[in-house]
């Protein structure tokens, strides 16, 4: 990979992993518009691994709490808090997605890849963002976030799994739908993607390890730098702008790449 390459699509995961527009479907899509040949999976998850270090930090001091309390309440039996609950529900919400993962982890890797599966879930679930958004409370906190609404967006997060759907926009919207302000929502949603990319971005990594063929680590870890960058930046300043902005233009967009989608694929 050239450093041109490198460069474009760590900003692109760095700035769409935690937007509801779907990072997974950019990455599969600049080789077809920038003329790219295929960066292939192990560079997808270096550049996941850097929002992954992005988040992290930018929660740094949540976190701390948060694992005081689980591990208070876990090893002391300490008296439940929001902060322990908010561990359970972390834990609990990212059950379901672990275990599709591993039962369709080949799916995903080949068919689901197509790009014309990419334009229907940017568009269909852009449109349920859309929804979801235009119908919601929004009238709960991250603290009122209960059993039976971690479940739920725990599976809605499943649906992740196929590109253009966004993982960050289909739990948001799955927090909307259960009535999460809208900062509620991505919060819980960035929160949520911690275990979920830590250990797809292990998984790979191991198996990356195992395997014969070279592997550009220089590529992997300037696009991990990059990426980490360029996500911190984009939690910060969405935390800050989504309540007054709403998920409108995130809808506009996706429909408009959607349709470029379709269009590039049947105009050849």
């Amino acid at each position: 990979m050239d450093a041109l390459q490198i460069l474009i699509l760590s900003l692109v995961q760095g700035l769409t992993e935690f937007l509801p527009i779907s990072s997974s479907a950019h990455l599969i899509l600049s080789p077809y518009l920038f003329g790219f040949a295929d960066q292939g999976l192990a560079f997808d998850v270096a550049v996941h691994f850097g929002s992954l270090l992005a988040v992290i930090g930018y929660f740094r001091n949540d976190l701390r709490l948060i694992l005081r309390d689980w591990f208070a309440r876990v090893l002391f039996k300490a008296e439940a808090t929001d902060n322990s609950r908010l561990g359970w529900a972390v834990i609990l919400g990212t059950i379901p997605v672990v275990i599709a993962g591993l039962l369709i982890k080949t799916l995903v890797e080949t068919e689901l890849r197509s790009p014309v599966v990419i334009a229907a879930a940017t568009i269909g679930f852009g449109m349920l963002l859309w929804w979801a958004d235009r119908r919601a409370k929004r009238n709960r906190v991250i603290e009122q976030i209960g059993i039976l609404d971690v479940l739920f967006i725990g599976l809605m997060q499943v649906l992740a799994l196929i590109p253009g759907t966004s993982r960050s926009g289909i739990t948001m919207t799955a927090g909307l739908m259960l009535g999460l302000t809208r900062e509620a929502a991505a919060r819980f949603s960035f929160l949520l993607a911690i275990p979920t990319i830590l250990m797809s971005a292990s998984l790979v990594t191991v198996e990356l390890a195992m395997d014969a063929a070279p592997v550009d680590w220089r590529s992997l870890g300037l696009g991990v730098l990059l990426s980490w960058v360029a996500a911190y930046v984009c939690i910060h300043v969405f935390l800050r702008v989504i309540e007054r902005m709403g998920m409108l233009p995130f809808v506009l967009y996706r429909l408009g790449l959607g349709v470029l989608i379709l269009w590039l694929v049947y105009a050849r």
